[in-house]
C-alpha cells in the first residue's frame, strides 16, 4: 500500500487507543477532573483527526490532486500541534510540573491546522471532476 495518509492514520488511531486508555488508568489519580478533562479532549481531537487523515487517504484513491496532500499534512500537524500540547501539559501536571503552562498557548495553532485541513478536503472534492 502507497497511501501515506492511510497507513499513518491507522497508526495514530492505534495511538489515540492506547493514550485514552493511559489516561483513564493511569492519569485519573494523578490529575484533578479539569486537567483530565484537558487529556481527555487531546485523545477526542486526536481520535477524529486520525480518521479525518483515513478519509484523506481514502479520497486520494478517487481523486488526484494537492489538496488532498495538503489536507493530510495539515491534520497531521494539528494532532502533533493540538493533541501534542494538550498531552505534554497534562504529563507535566500529572509530575507536578507547572512550568510547563505557556504550552497551553500552541493548542490553538493545532485547531487552525485542523479547520484547513477540513477546508482543503472541501476544495479536494470541489476541484475534483467528480464533483
Amino acid at each position: 500500500m502507497k497511501n501515506r495518509n492511510l497507513k499513518t492514520a491507522f497508526l495514530l488511531a492505534a495511538l489515540a487507543v492506547a493514550l485514552g486508555a493511559f489516561g483513564a488508568h493511569a492519569l485519573k489519580n494523578l490529575l484533578n477532573a479539569e486537567q483530565l478533562h484537558t487529556y481527555q479532549t487531546g485523545v477526542q481531537y486526536h481520535f477524529y483527526h486520525a480518521l479525518a487523515l483515513a478519509v484523506a487517504g481514502l479520497l486520494q484513491m478517487h481523486y488526484s490532486n494537492k489538496w488532498i496532500s495538503i489536507a493530510g499534512n495539515l491534520f497531521i500537524a494539528g494532532l502533533i500541534l493540538f493533541s501534542g500540547s494538550l498531552y505534554t501539559l497534562s504529563f507535566a501536571r500529572a509530575a507536578g510540573n507547572e512550568h510547563l503552562n505557556w504550552l497551553g498557548a500552541i493548542t490553538p495553532l493545532g485547531g487552525v491546522c485542523f479547520i484547513m485541513g477540513w477546508i482543503c478536503l472541501f476544495m479536494a472534492v470541489s476541484k475534483s471532476k467528480n464533483s
